[in-house]
C-alpha cells in the first residue's frame, strides 16, 4: 500500500484515552487505535474489568495503561488524566465512551435515575474534555470523539434519559468546534446503530420482535460489529479527519436514511 496512505492512519506516538474501555465498542475502538500504533489509556469503576480488559489487550499485542476513575466525577477524572500525563504522555486523543442507559418510561422514572444518565452520557464528556482541551490547545493538536447514538436525532420508547443525553452530546460537540477549532483540534461524534455486543445478545436471535425490527428496517440487512465502530473511529482519530469538525458520523447501514425502508418491499 502506498506510504501515503498509511501515514493518513499512522498513530504512532499518540496518546489515546478512551473512557469506558474494558469491553464491547470502546474495546474494539481503542484495539483498532492501537494497533495503528496509540498508547491506549482505559479507566473503569471496577479493578476487575480493567485487569480482564488489560489480559484481552494482551492477547493482540496491545499493552495497555489501565486506571480507576469516574469520569462524572471532576477530581478523579484530573487525578486519573495528570497520573496518565505523568506515566504515559499527554493525552492525544481522547473517546468519550463510558455510558449508561435505563429503559424506563418516563412516567415512572426517578429523577435520580433519569439524572445519572445525563450525568454520564452528557455532564462526563464535558468534564473529561475539558481536562485534556487545554494541552491540545497548546500544542494545536488534538482529536476528541465523543459517542453519540442514533438516538441524538430521533426518540424511541422508554430511552427518554438516554435520548436527551445523547441529543445534547450532539449539541455539546458542535459548541466545542465551535470554541476550540480554531485552535486545530477535531471534535466530532459517532453515532452507532444497532451492534452486536454482549448487550444486545439476548434480542439477537430469530424470532425476536427488536430483531426483526432491526433486520427488515436495516437496508445493509444485518446488525452492525464493534469493528464497524471502531473503523470510523480510526478515521476520526487520525490525520484522514484534519478538516472534519463538528460532525457526527452514524455506522447504522443506512436505518437513520430511511426508518420507512422494509427488506422486500422496497428492493428493485
Amino acid at each position: 500500500m502506498n506510504s501515503a496512505i498509511n501515514e493518513l492512519f499512522d498513530l504512532n506516538g499518540k496518546v489515546a484515552l478512551i473512557t469506558g474501555g474494558t469491553h464491547g465498542i470502546g474495546m474494539a475502538i481503542a484495539k483498532l487505535l492501537g494497533k495503528a500504533g496509540a498508547k491506549i489509556c482505559i479507566n473503569d469503576l471496577s479493578e476487575e474489568k480493567l485487569a480482564a480488559a488489560k489480559a484481552e489487550y494482551a492477547k493482540v499485542g496491545i499493552d495497555a495503561y489501565t486506571l480507576v476513575f469516574n469520569v462524572t466525577n471532576e477530581a478523579e477524572v484530573d487525578r486519573g488524566i495528570s497520573q496518565i500525563e505523568k506515566e504515559v504522555g499527554d493525552v492525544d486523543i481522547l473517546v468519550n465512551n463510558a455510558g449508561i442507559i435505563k429503559r424506563i418510561p418516563i412516567l415512572d422514572m426517578p429523577v435520580k435515575d433519569f439524572q445519572q444518565v445525563i450525568d454520564v452520557d452528557l455532564v462526563a464528556p464535558l468534564i473529561v474534555a475539558k481536562r485534556v482541551a487545554p494541552k491540545m490547545i497548546e500544542k494545536r493538536s488534538g482529536k476528541i470523539i465523543n459517542m453519540c447514538s442514533m438516538m441524538s436525532v430521533y426518540g424511541r420508547n422508554s430511552v427518554s434519559a438516554y435520548a436527551a443525553a445523547k441529543g445534547g452530546l450532539k449539541l455539546l460537540t458542535a459548541n466545542m468546534t465551535c470554541e476550540w477549532a480554531k485552535y486545530n483540534l477535531q471534535i466530532n461524534g459517532i453515532g452507532p446503530g444497532y451492534i452486536a455486543t454482549s448487550q444486545t445478545a439476548p434480542i439477537r436471535v430469530d424470532g425476536h420482535p427488536f430483531n426483526d425490527l432491526v433486520m427488515t428496517r436495516t437496508p445493509a440487512g444485518r446488525w452492525g460489529e464493534p469493528e464497524d465502530v471502531a473503523k470510523a473511529a480510526l478515521f476520526l482519530a487520525s490525520n484522514a479527519s484534519n478538516f472534519v469538525n463538528g460532525h457526527v458520523l452514524y455506522v447504522d447501514g443506512g436505518i437513520l436514511a430511511n426508518f420507512g425502508y422494509v427488506k422486500g418491499e422496497n428492493d428493485i
